[in-house]
């Protein structure tokens, strides 16, 4: 039994199904992130654990306790939100304090457990001051601290870095991770940040329409999508429409219209049966550009094939290059050794097999 278990949840708002049936479990300790666009319920998923809406059908537990009719002062749950949520008139301890107080804490607990938390968030000084003397990234590390002095059995965090600029976020990512390692709480984070949900999650909940599209660690729902939405919406994917050859053995070959035949090792494509047409996904960075008749320096038989750059995203370290092999547009992301290719520069283009993935759904 997980610490967080969802059992063929739904939630319906008159006619419009916000969340299909979904059935999910977290286990203890664990940072599980939900994942998707606007709209794709993952904090209507939220708001259903926290207590703030009522599932139409299924059930939630928490530590195998059905918690479908428990309010939410009820559910020992630490929220922390988008906006902060900290009282304005309130001091910074008398926040973090709020939810102790709440539930009966004496005092002299109360100063004990407010310091260890502001000391967790690495705040120990800031006791005294209200919120409006905080800066973003300080209040935001104040709610987390408000969350947490309770000891909830889950913390809930939906988008709460979102409204911070670009750097203080990687800042804060790095501390929120720290932090959950440190106390090992069952957290379940919201956010519609691909980078977010790679860098903190033990497990990725991808959403999409109300669905979940794929469970799975970071790195097996990067690199070996089940669905074309999760290749298109977590990173930068080409999806080529290709026709399976043959299944028969412990390889998949396959033929596309950008680079002919390729012959894929079968844990590639665990989902093809036999011939036919199947949709092939090949992450950006997974495809080099080199110079014409450049050396493989990989030591692996790569296919390669002509291209002309037509689009150079100059990022710095590295470059997106939209490159046309035959009637295809393909993207590839590759570091910049020197100067970066110019638009209209021929290349080959270079891809290994064993790079690729063969998606779910049929084409």
């Amino acid at each position: 039994m997980g610490a967080v278990t969802l059992q063929n949840i739904v939630k319906r708002f008159g006619s419009f199904t916000a969340v299909h049936p979904m059935s999910l479990e977290i286990p203890e300790g664990a940072f599980v992130s939900l994942l998707g666009p606007s709209g794709c319920g993952k904090t209507t998923t939220l708001r259903m654990i926290a207590g703030l809406l009522d599932p139409s059908e299924g059930d939630i537990q928490i530590n195998g306790r059905r918690i479908n009719d428990v309010p939410i002062h009820k559910r020992n749950l630490g929220l922390v939100f988008q906006n902060y949520a900290l009282f304005p008139h309130r001091t910074i301890a008398e926040n973090v304090a709020f939810g102790l107080k709440f539930r009966g804490v004496d005092k002299a607990e109360r100063d004990e457990r407010v310091k260890k938390a502001l000391d967790l968030v690495q705040l120990p000084d800031v006791g005294d001051r209200y919120p409006k003397q905080l800066s973003g990234g300080q209040q935001q590390r104040i709610a987390l601290a408000r969350a947490i002095v309770i000891e909830p059995d889950v913390l809930l965090l939906d988008e709460p870095l979102s409204a911070l600029d670009a750097n203080l976020r990687e800042d804060m990512r790095v501390e929120l991770k720290r932090i959950q390692h440190q106390i090992g709480i069952t957290t379940v984070f919201v956010t519609h940040d691909q980078a977010e949900a790679l860098a903190l999650s033990d497990r990725i909940v991808v959403m999409s329409n109300g669905r979940v599209e794929q469970v799975g660690a970071p790195e097996d729902v990067y690199t070996t999508p089940a669905t074309e939405f999760v290749a298109r919406f977590l990173g930068a994917s080409n999806i080529l429409p290709s026709t399976c050859t043959d299944a028969s053995g412990t390889t998949v070959a396959l033929e596309n219209s950008a680079f002919g035949k390729l012959v894929l090792p079968r844990e590639r494509a665990p989902h093809v049966t036999g011939p036919g047409a199947v949709k092939l996904a090949v992450r950006a960075e997974k495809l080099s550009i080199v110079a014409p008749g450049a050396a493989d320096v990989t030591g692996e038989d790569a296919v390669s094939v002509p291209g002309v750059i037509e689009t150079v995203d100059y990022q710095g370290l590295a470059a997106r290059y939209f490159v046309r092999v035959g009637d295809e547009q393909l993207q590839a992301i590759n570091m910049i050794d020197g100067s970066p290719f110019a638009e209209g520069a021929a290349v080959d283009v270079r891809l290994r097999p064993r790079d690729c993935t063969i998606l779910a759904e049929a084409a």
